[in-house]
């Protein structure tokens, strides 16, 4: 059956900063585990824990600039422009730049709190 999906679920992020979640597609507001898709609002400043994630995150910037670093270096990832993060690799995301971040993610399977596995 086909589902309209109206408007998204703002979910708290994790981190340091105010930055805001709208699931669009996922456990949350579509009860869809096979996939998540949201956007993300980050501020200028905001940074979260590095993670190990059970999935995959296709990630495409709409404005500004987010920066993910890796346990190998770090990459910039500015408008216009994606990356893929493999599951079960360390990743950190930030928007350290004037501006911050808008973005996209589709993670897959659909992300959870139990399996991105953030550092403590």
């Amino acid at each position: 059956m086909v589902k309209l999906i109206e408007k998204p679920t703002i979910i708290k992020a994790a981190g340091v900063g105010e930055k805001q979640i709208e699931e669009l597609i996922g456990r949350v507001n579509s009860g869809t585990s096979e996939v998540s898709i949201a956007r993300m609002k980050s501020p200028q400043g905001w940074f979260e824990p590095g993670q190990c994630p059970e999935f995959d995150e296709y990630t495409l910037v709409l404005k500004g600039t987010l920066k993910v670093t890796t346990k190998t270096g770090e990459i910039i990832v500015s408008e216009g422009q994606a990356i893929i993060t493999p599951k079960n690799e360390w990743i950190q995301y930030s928007t350290p730049f004037e501006g911050g971040a808008e973005y996209i993610a589709v993670c897959l399977p659909a992300f959870s709190p139990d399996t991105v596995h953030r550092d403590e």
